[in-house]
């Protein structure tokens, strides 16, 4: 069995105006989308590997959780740490617009924590939940240190937070250094402008650093992708990359009747990091990770949502 380490963290969301006529929902977030994502988009020569800290408060509901995933590791489970454990409060502007307010306080890791936990994996998936995963020496560290391709969804790298908790978009810092840790990124289409008015000179900028794969996801539009040459997949003979130029083109996402945004992109991320481990050109596993985001959208919550993905038949 090959495995996979995926990096982020368990966060408790209560979120409002989701549904403009119903009650606040309380329930799993952050992390938990991206688990069942990859649980439902790897193949059965894949398991999952969870490197997730836990606050002490919400340890043992993290653990009921990880025992719904069909491709998780025996014996594997988030690490409890003495600390309250993330929440956050998302209150919905708009179908696609949302304000953040996150409270808790689970560490990052450092390098010598992280290091030996993935002398043994095959590959990574990192997802900046909270931002607070690892800081960029870490991430450097874990890009010299370790051999296997490593994606990472980007995304509350770019968020800071005020004294109240309130996250707030911002550029990120030092973005070429923090391209340069990572073999697939991923950021969506707020983000990309943060980094730059310039979507090809940015992209330009990601090869550059040593990127091979660079996702900017647009909702209900799809996916655009800029693969670097030679790139299409991992685990896929290619030619020579000096014949090869780079590659971009848009990869639609099917249309969904009904449209809950919440971790769709964490959904997303994770199977399309499963679908590349199996050896998907990038088109295709674009455009299945597409899919499995768009049905994500027609659920509510993470509980249940890998069989979901798969097609069985959930209880509400």
């Amino acid at each position: 069995m090959r495995r996979v380490g995926v990096v982020g963290t368990m966060v408790w969301d209560v979120i409002h105006g989701r549904d403009p006529v119903g009650p606040p929902t309380e329930e799993w977030g952050g992390i938990a989308y991206a688990l069942a994502g990859m649980d439902a988009a790897l193949d059965d020569g894949w398991e999952i590997v969870p490197l997730i800290r836990v606050g002490r408060d919400l340890a043992p509901q993290a653990a009921e959780f990880l025992r719904g995933l069909t491709h998780l590791a025996p014996g594997a489970r988030c690490i409890e740490v003495p600390a309250p454990n993330n929440r956050v409060v998302l209150r919905y502007q708009s179908a696609e617009r949302r304000c953040e307010r996150m409270q808790g306080g689970v560490p990052g890791w450092t390098w010598p924590e992280l290091g030996p936990l993935v002398a043994d994996l095959d590959a990574l998936y990192v997802n900046f939940i909270s931002g607070f995963e690892m800081c960029l020496g870490t991430a450097q560290a874990l890009r010299r240190g370790f051999q296997g391709p490593i994606y990472a969804d980007l995304h509350s790298l770019f968020l800071g937070m005020q004294r109240d908790g309130v996250r707030t978009l911002q550029p990120l810092p030092d973005a070429p250094s923090w391209f340069g840790c990572f073999d697939a990124i991923q950021v969506n289409e707020d983000e990309m402008h943060q980094l730059s008015a310039d979507p090809m000179g940015l992209a330009a900028a990601a090869l550059g650093a040593g990127v091979s794969l660079m996702l900017v996801t647009l909702g209900p539009r799809g996916t655009v992708y800029v693969a670097a040459p030679g790139f299409d997949g991992w685990g896929r003979d290619i030619d020579s990359a000096a014949a090869q130029p780079v590659r971009t083109a848009l990869v639609a996402a099917p249309a969904v009747d009904a449209l809950d945004p919440t971790g769709c992109g964490d959904v997303f991320g994770a199977a399309c990091c499963a679908r590349l481990l199996a050896g998907a050109p990038v088109p295709q596993a674009i455009g299945e990770a597409n899919a499995l985001a768009a049905r994500n959208a027609a659920f509510r919550g993470a509980s249940g949502l890998g069989r979901h993905l798969r097609g069985e038949l959930v209880a509400p």
